[in-house]
Order: C-alpha cells, then sequence, then structure tokens
C-alpha cells in the first residue's frame, strides 16, 4: 500500500461568478523514500492537491465532490478535525512557499518551534523522549533541545544561540531552513514542500535541495515538491507529476518523463526551457491561455492549445493510462501510440 493514494479527486471552489471545477480527477500515489516533483503553470491545482493532503482547503468556499484521499490507508476526507490536527505537524509536515510570511515576526524562532515541539508531543510522547506524564517544564525543557538539533541538522550554526533570535535576524535562506527544521520536529512520513526555493538565489537553493534530498535519504520521507522549476525537478526528484488546469496529464520516473515526454503539454513545458543554442527572442511558447475553469472545454482541458488534438478528444476527458516509455499520461492519441 502506498503511504499516499489520491483517487480521481474532484474539487470546486465556489465565488460569486459561481462554482470552479478546480480539480478534475487528480489521481496520485507517493510511497516512502519517493521525492515527487509536481509541476504546471500557475493556477493548475498545485497547491490547492498539496493542501488537500493536509486538510487546510477552507470548505466553504470548497467542495468536494467525488475522489478519495488516503494516508497510509487512512480516509482524509472523511476524518475529523482532531485526528487531521493530530496528523498534522506530527506524519504530515508542510513547508511553506515564503518563510517571511510564515514565520510570526513577533515571536522568537525558538518560541514557535517549541510550540509545534509541543504539539508534536503531545500526539506521540516518545518524539521528546519523556514519559507520557512528564511535568510542563521537563516538557518545555525537552521541546527546546528538540528545536535545537533540528536548527542544528539543517545547518543552522551556533543553534543553541540562535534559537533565540527573531525572524529577521536570520537570512532567507536560514528562515527556509527554519521552515524546514519545523516540518521535521514531528518525524514525519510525508513532507509537502510548496515553492520551498522561490524566494532564493541559486547558490542557497542548490543547498536546500541537497537537504531534502538527504532527508529523504536519510529518513524515509515521501515528499511532495510543488514547483515551477523543472531544472529543480530533475536535480532532486525520483517522480514527476505534471497538472494543466487541475489534473495530472503525465506521471511517472523523472528521466523517462524529461527525456521522453509523451503528452503534448509537457513536452510543450519542456521545449520552452532556455538553453543555450537557442537564440534570443527564438524561444518556444505554448500559443493560448489555460481555460477559464467556470466553463471548461469539454473533454480534454488541453484540447484548446494541443496540436494534435482531434474531434473525439472533446467527447470525454482522458484518464491517466501506462505508455510505451513507462509513465501514465492522460492523453488518447499517445494511448494509441503506445
Amino acid at each position: 500500500m502506498a503511504l499516499v493514494e489520491i483517487d480521481e479527486l474532484h474539487l470546486t471552489m465556489t465565488s460569486y461568478d459561481g462554482a470552479a471545477h478546480v480539480l478534475a480527477g487528480v489521481s496520485l500515489s507517493l510511497e516512502r523514500g519517493e521525492i515527487w516533483g509536481l509541476v504546471g503553470e500557475t493556477g493548475c491545482g498545485k497547491s490547492l492537491t498539496g493542501l488537500t493532503l493536509s486538510r487546510l482547503v477552507a470548505s466553504p468556499p470548497a467542495r468536494y465532490l467525488s475522489g478519495a484521499v488516503r494516508f497510509d490507508g487512512r480516509d482524509l476526507l472523511a476524518a475529523d478535525e482532531e485526528t487531521m490536527r493530530d496528523l498534522r505537524g506530527r506524519r504530515i509536515g508542510m513547508i511553506f512557499q515564503d518563510p517571511t510570511t510564515n514565520l510570526n515576526p513577533a515571536f522568537r524562532v525558538g518560541t514557535q518551534m517549541i510550540d509545534v515541539a509541543l504539539h508534536a508531543g503531545r500526539v506521540d510522547p516518545s518524539i521528546l523522549g519523556l514519559a507520557a506524564g512528564a511535568s510542563r517544564g521537563a516538557r518545555r525543557r525537552a521541546a527546546r533541545d528538540l528545536a535545537v538539533s533540528m536548527l542544528d541538522r539543517v545547518g543552522i550554526v551556533d543553534a543553541a544561540r540562535r534559537i533565540d533570535d527573531y525572524p529577521h535576524q536570520f537570512s532567507g535562506g536560514m528562515r527556509q531552513r527554519v521552515l524546514i527544521a519545523m516540518a521535521l520536529i514531528g518525524r514525519p512520513d510525508l513532507i509537502i514542500a510548496d515553492e520551498p526555493t522561490t524566494a532564493l538565489d541559486v547558490s542557497v537553493q542548490a543547498q536546500i535541495l541537497a537537504l531534502l534530498h538527504r532527508l529523504a535519504a536519510e529518513d524515509g520521507l515521501a515528499i511532495l515538491l510543488i514547483t515551477h522549476n523543472l531544472g529543480v525537478v530533475a536535480q532532486i526528484a525520483s517522480h514527476v507529476a505534471v497538472m494543466y488546469a487541475g489534473a495530472v496529464v503525465e506521471a511517472g520516473d523523472v528521466r523517462a518523463v524529461l527525456k521522453s515526454p509523451r503528452h503534448p503539454y509537457t513536452q510543450a513545458l519542456i521545449a520552452a526551457l532556455p538553453r543555450a543554442d537557442v537564440k534570443r527572442g527564438a524561444l518556444a511558447g505554448l500559443p493560448g491561455v489555460v481555460p477559464d475553469l467556470l466553463t471548461p472545454p469539454p473533454g480534454c482541458r488541453f484540447l484548446p492549445r494541443c496540436p494534435i488534438g482531434a474531434a473525439d478528444c472533446a467527447r470525454a476527458a482522458p484518464g491517466l493510462a501506462p505508455v510505451d516509455t513507462g509513465q501514465r499520461v492522460a492523453c488518447f492519441r499517445a494511448e494509441r501510440a503506445a
């Protein structure tokens, strides 16, 4: 059984303009030790998919129409809020996109990390290394020691002193490391990393990616890495899923997908990557825009932009199916070519 299984998930978001079908049959599974890159244009549903795994999508305005989200065999969509609070910060860790807005500037870094450690220790006392009946003072001391050890593990120099600093006293890369340390405190099985390197320069980005890769290898974590950057995916991920307009259109081993993309959208994304042999102004682009999800096109949502689309593509939405290069592709023509 996979650690995470998302099966034909459909989600609508209601606004004054109507209900937008923002997730249209998302299917994905993650095993322990795998790093999945989740890529696609802005608005394709990547972050919503990640937030759904930790049940952080407000409902309303969100409404799940059908599908299932299972974590270690447990149906998360049917779980109550108390169960989800126990899973968050303990078995499911979240690294948010912008550490500047996700660390409270009014509290010291240690205060925020100790709160996370105390919550994880309440769910599982062994995390703090104490018996269930330990005193409040002993629990806080153990939580602080755990926070210091996690800061040290993610490369914060002089962690025992820096834990008492405020977030503004850390650089952008160090704040991102703090978020990673907070996500690791509960010894999670799954980490959802939503654009964890967006605001970082390339040298710090490389350090953060190397850190995530090492943690997955050492602890057997499953990591869902949400990003726009195919270079980041090629560098760190073991697998990749490409999303378009609320659905996964191609998924598989990262080398197979990037070397032999079968869906025309994946092919267009890779063709748009800058290369040394491409002259200025000659970079390939994908014509058209992402469809309005209030009134999506019938059948395949990529059809209005697809260079190989045919009339039968409008009759039904294609599901993910295996092709001869090993990955799964949601394209009728790719399936027939297999």
